[in-house]
């Protein structure tokens, strides 16, 4: 029977159907089309039973449920937002870090310390814990589009009086091709730093969509935005989500359109784009948006744009703030490993002072005290005022790109390392257990640095399917080496390099063993070739589609597996080599095939709702007058990712 037919029968949603029938003893699986006759016709007898013995435990469970909450509440109330990361609900429960993560691996849950957890799983865990945990309200909820917690929290500590104005940062956003890099180039050339006296702070984000993490992160560190858009391109999707971010990030932003040296240059066609794709209204539009000319490459308009920046920076003066006597906090916004150097990482500081000596803490984490500075030009510097990023060497292990880091005493690295072991460990069972009838792609990233094979990765997850799995077997920092080959021959991988090169030791060994090596200089190349590669790995698969159903009117002969029949459509359509299905009083008796339909003795492919028809049906000759005949068809679908 089609289990559209029986949830029909019982007066049921389909899919409440699928979902209570493995609770009352009935699992057919959730994407079963058809149930056996048999175990209908018990479904359809015991329902009634069943769903009461349903409910009668469902109820039992709730007041359980009631009880141990009723319990709980005599506790403190502890308020957690919808989505808080492990760290900070550590710190708003009072609970040792190492406590929470042990509760969440027994819960299954392998997070590291700035992976974000549900309120749900929130209350799971406090629960474990014999806390409790209730949800905050809207107002009392993080925003997410403010700056880190931390932060906010130190510069809310400091004395008014002891803030100054800092060097306004500067994010540039845009398109990859639209001249991001050629405009910093162009700005390094004015001199920046002396313009007019006054120190300007400029990051750079990659231009392609794929980074959308980091291009997050660097709105959340930034005072002032920068969207460059190409006067001969004009708006493009990727601009579009530049601008997405900047808007929630909710902070000032000039436009900057680029390229107007161009011969096609069409300045006006751009203002309209941002009109009418993003609501940008330029100030000489009448609207508030400052969007100026410049040509990056013949340095036109460079002084103009830096000037605009200095004026929005005066505007948001009470924003632009910090105590530089204070013990240095700020966001990394590059991390890798250096061959000579060790972990490496490059911080923009927020606020205070950072010192060569200075033990530095992240996530409550020592990693070690700062041993050298560089500043932008790689020159060694004694110390790092607020809005200076500076490069720090002496670092333990390399952070994430958006972690914060403060000055003072930390846990040892030892523990992070050891729950770090144990989740790879649990993570490598569970996807053993869920390989099975599954396809695999194995691949070891190798990129420039950390931050693009984080946004690697995030773009990966996204079109990991069901059917086909992409599996990172390794990923690290820099060249392609033998060891990468002999890593992807052991596990069946292969290499993919972002920014890097291949040793000519490596590519010799990779011929040799027949390891594929692709390197890749843009991103979303990378992802669309996996992509293709997924989707070709997805098998189409029979799914159904009802086409319409028949009123039998006549009987004109009945053979041994076949008869004739006459009769009115009710309702869609009729097609030719349709399956059949024969209902009588709203159960399948009979399936079988249309191997003739007829209109006035004429062959038709087609017949439609009201049309008498005659068909010639083969299967077993049950049919009667006033039985109903379903039609449909089976269709190969492929899952499009």
């Amino acid at each position: 029977m089609n289990i559209t037919e029986l949830a029909r029968i019982l007066k049921v949603p389909t899919q409440e159907l699928r979902d209570k029938l493995p609770l009352i003893g009935f699992d057919i699986g959730q994407k079963a089309i058809k149930v056996d006759g048999k175990i209908a016709q018990r479904i359809i007898n015991e329902w009634p039973i069943l769903i009461k013995q349903l409910a009668a435990k469902q109820q039992a469970e709730k007041k359980q449920e009631i009880t141990a909450v009723a319990q709980t509440a005599e506790k403190p109330a502890i308020k957690i937002p919808k989505f808080i990361t492990v760290r900070d609900f550590s710190f708003a429960t009072g609970s040792p870090i190492n406590k929470i993560l042990s509760e969440l691996m027994k819960n299954g849950i392998f997070s590291s310390l700035n992976e974000k957890i549900d309120f749900d799983t929130a209350a799971i865990i406090g629960q474990d814990l014999g806390l409790n945990i209730v949800p905050a309200e809207e107002s009392e909820a993080k925003d997410e589009n403010e700056e880190t917690d931390i932060l906010k929290r130190i510069l809310g500590q400091e004395n008014q009086t002891d803030l100054i104005s800092r060097a306004p940062i500067i994010v540039i956003m845009g398109h990859v091709d639209h001249g991001k890099t050629k405009l910093l180039d162009a700005i390094r050339q004015t001199d920046v730093v002396a313009h007019k006296d006054k120190p300007i702070t400029f990051i750079d984000t990659p231009g392609h969509e794929a980074f959308t993490a980091m291009r997050n992160r660097g709105a959340k560190i930034a005072d002032i935005a920068i969207l460059v858009v190409a006067a001969d391109d004009g708006v493009k999707p990727q601009t579009v989500e530049a601008y997405r971010i900047i808007e929630a990030a909710k902070i000032p932003f000039v436009v900057a359109i680029n390229k107007i040296d161009k011969p096609e240059a069409n300045i006006d066609m751009v203002k309209r784009e941002l009109g009418e794709q993003l609501n940008i209204v330029p100030e000489d539009w009448g609207g508030k948006t400052v969007c100026l000319p410049i040509s990056a490459k013949n340095n036109l308009g460079i002084g103009e744009l830096l000037d605009m920046l200095l004026l929005t920076a005066e505007m948001e003066t009470k924003n632009i703030q910090a105590n530089p006597g204070s013990s240095a906090s700020g966001t990394i916004i590059e991390s890798h490993i250096d061959r000579g150097q060790g972990p490496v990482a490059t911080i923009l500081i927020q606020n205070g002072t950072l010192r060569v000596g200075d033990p530095m803490v992240f996530n409550g984490l020592f990693y070690g005290k700062v041993r050298a500075l560089e500043d932008y030009t790689g020159k060694n510097v004694a110390l790092a005022k607020p809005s200076m990023p500076v490069k720090i060497i002496g670092l333990k292990m390399a952070p994430k790109i958006g972690d914060v880091m403060q000055i003072g005493q930390g846990e040892k690295l030892k523990t992070s390392k050891t729950f770090a072991r144990a989740n790879e460990t649990a993570k490598t069972k569970e996807e053993k257990k869920a390989a099975v009838d599954v396809k695999n792609i194995n691949i070891i990233i190798k990129s420039d640095v950390l931050g693009s094979g984080e946004a690697i990765e995030g773009s990966l997850a996204k079109i990991d399917q069901e059917e086909v799995k992409i599996n990172i077997i390794a990923k690290g920092l820099g060249n392609i080496t033998e060891g990468d080959i002999a890593r992807a021959e052991g596990s069946h991988a292969k290499i993919l390099g972002f920014n890097v090169q291949i040793t000519p030791l490596a590519q010799k060994l990779a011929r040799e063993k027949n390891v594929e090596v692709k390197s890749y200089r843009i991103i979303y190349e990378l992802i669309n070739d996996l992509k293709a590669e997924v989707d070709s790995l997805i098998e189409s698969k029979m799914a159904r589609l009802d086409l319409g159903r028949m009123k039998v009117l006549a009987i004109f002969r009945t053979e041994k597996s076949s008869q004739i029949i006459g009769g009115r459509i009710l309702d869609g359509r009729v097609e030719a080599n349709s399956l059949i299905e024969v209902m009588r009083d709203k159960q399948i008796i009979a399936e079988g095939r249309l191997a003739k339909l007829q209109i006035a003795k004429q062959n038709v492919s087609v017949v439609d709702v009201n049309q008498e028809c005659g068909i010639n049906f083969e299967g077993k000759p049950v049919i009667k007058v006033d039985d109903i005949l379903q039609f449909y068809k089976m269709e190969k679908v492929k899952k499009e990712i």
